[in-house]
């Protein structure tokens, strides 16, 4: 039985069977920064406890599973059974989420759905289930606000075949926001004040800016248009003060994974954050994704990526100097960074680029329609003018729009200032690698839109907050497209468990799938997907906070077999 036991690493029996063990499967070691963990599916303990990390030298309290934040890597081969027993040793109830796994529905984790019942203090729950699949993924605690606490960890699932990309070196890169603040603080200054984090509020001077600019009469427009809704341009994010993690360490402890000049790195990237959404580059190398959400894609060469809460990417990248690489991540709120280190010698570090400037959200965000909020969305909106590949930047000049206005700040969520000449993905460019296996056309259209009244803090779908909704209700077998429609300024990572969807970017029978999909602002987007799994899967904004304040529904998917 595997133990995970300290924060500083696994004790010498459980490292010595690990070791034995993925010596007889072949395993490669997965870096995690903290220390290097191994593992193969079996049985494991996994103690959650309350603690403090320190980041960077400041101590604050955490959430932790196996001793760490993040939790240790559990590196299982598809095929395989595993077994974990979670004993909660807090005192207030918990779970763990197995997030993008294909597993029945009270192995999920959620609780509340499935027959799933969180794990009291001093109890201890076995989750038990067949590994369905290969890829990245991660799990997280599905309780309270216990994720932003550092209740998360990365998955690795070996495939039971070759791999899909060869790699010298495997390095699991998981990304994170971390306060110092208790999250049910954060909770209720949000209630209190949804701008309560908002230090970037328009002024007069930005007023005066704006009318030496584009005149007096539009900047006094914009400004009423503004106001009228109650909302500001600069409202990216919901939550700021953060500390931008990498594998648990902030930017001053400057997580590093070794390479020698010319070997291939693998680097799955998770976004484990609670509110952060991330532009991520590696200046000076360019990165191959071959795989998004654990499922393997063509291959596409990019330089930089912008990902929401809960996805994945997997990349490959070939540094053949014998130099420091900086692997940096940017929330889109520009409120500070996350940096590691790729090097060939431990103790070198890359140069830190210079923060990106913070964009402003425009009308065009919005969709140009009526803003009425609370429910009532923006009903008269042409909606199939707003079709998008997915990020917003689908098709997009970044280079005529690295300098929009005469001061040169970017407009518009989808403009991360992308350097004139860098490629940023799309939604568009995933290809999967496989062709889908069911091309039939859907039976039926279920239209989700994203909605809440943001000046109280309430979020929901079709204009209900989680409780007082009506679920979502499908057969089992059935073929179904969702149409996501948000009638909010601010992004939403949407996420169904249990199923994957396919993504409709324009792919045919290729389309990618994916168990998180970014919504943004004033924009439409439209997936498909199988109702294989029968059950009563969660489906909510990944956004801790807006899952939170209600946005989340039942996806109920009825047994056609019982």
């Amino acid at each position: 039985m595997t133990r995970f036991t300290t924060a500083a690493g696994l004790s010498r029996r459980s490292a010595l069977k690990l070791g034995g063990i993925a010596g007889m499967a072949g395993l490669v070691t997965i870096h995690t920064g903290r220390r290097s963990f191994a593992s193969a599916a079996g049985t494991y303990e996994l103690a959650i406890t309350a603690d403090r990390i320190i980041v960077d030298g400041v101590s604050s309290k955490a959430v932790m599973m196996g001793g760490t934040v993040p939790a240790p890597t559990m590196r299982w081969r598809e095929g395989e059974e595993v077994v974990v027993h979670a004993t909660n040793r807090l005192d207030e109830p918990t779970s763990i989420h197995w997030h993008g796994l294909l597993i029945a529905g009270v192995m999920d984790g959620a609780p509340g759905f499935n027959g799933y019942v969180a794990i009291q203090p001093g109890e201890t729950y076995t989750y038990r289930f067949r590994l369905r699949q290969a890829g990245t993924y991660w799990y997280h605690s599905h309780s309270a606000l216990q994720e932003q606490a550092g209740m998360y960890g990365a998955i690795v699932i070996d495939p039971a075949g070759p791999e899909p990309v060869r790699a010298d070196r495997d390095y699991v890169v998981v990304l994170s926001d971390h306060t110092a603040e208790d999250p049910m603080r954060v909770m209720s200054n949000l209630k209190a004040d949804a701008g309560h984090y908002n230090q970037a509020r328009r002024t007069l001077i930005d007023f005066i800016r704006d009318a030496r600019d584009s005149g007096f009469n539009a900047a006094l427009s914009d400004r009423l248009d503004w106001g009228a809704m109650r909302m500001d341009p600069t409202d990216l994010a919901d939550v700021a003060g953060y500390r931008f993690l990498v594998n648990g360490r902030g930017p001053e402890d400057n997580w590093t994974g070794l390479f020698t000049p010319g070997e291939r790195v693998r680097l799955r990237i998770i976004n484990a954050s609670a509110m952060s959404i991330f532009d991520v580059r590696i200046p000076g190398l360019p990165m191959t994704v071959f795989a998004a959400d654990g499922q393997t894609v063509q291959p596409v060469r990019v330089d930089e990526f912008r990902f929401g809460v809960g996805e994945t990417y997997d990349v490959v990248v070939l540094p053949r100097e014998d130099r420091a690489y900086t692997i940096v991540a940017e929330p889109i709120d520009r409120t500070g960074h996350a940096r590691a280190t790729l090097a060939p010698r431990p103790g070198m570090s890359g140069p830190v680029p210079e923060p990106r400037p913070r964009t402003l959200l425009t009308m065009a965000d919005m969709g140009m329609g009526d803003m009425g909020m609370g429910g009532r969305g923006m009903d008269g909106m042409d909606h199939s003018t707003m079709a998008m590949a997915g990020n917003g930047m689908a098709g997009m000049d970044h280079a005529a729009m690295a300098d929009t206005t005469d001061r040169g700040r970017p407009l518009g969520w989808a403009d991360a200032s992308t350097p004139p000449g860098d490629k940023a993905l799309d939604y568009a460019d995933l290809v999967s690698a496989t062709v889908n296996g069911d091309d039939r056309a859907p039976d039926h259209v279920i239209e989700v839109r994203l909605t809440g009244i943001m000046d109280r803090y309430m979020w929901s779908l079709n204009g209900r907050p989680f409780g007082k909704d009506q679920p979502i209700r499908v057969r089992q077998g059935d073929r179904i497209r969702i149409t996501y429609v948000n009638t909010t300024m601010m992004a939403h990572p949407m996420h169904l468990h249990g199923m994957f969807v396919e993504l409709e970017n324009g792919q045919g029978r290729r389309m990618p799938r994916k168990h998180v999909v970014l919504v943004p602002p004033g924009k439409t987007i439209s997936v498909v997907l199988t109702a294989s799994e029968p059950g009563e899967w969660p489906f909510h904004c990944h956004l801790l906070y807006h899952m939170a304040a209600g946005m989340m529904t039942r996806f109920i998917v009825d047994d056609q077999t019982a």
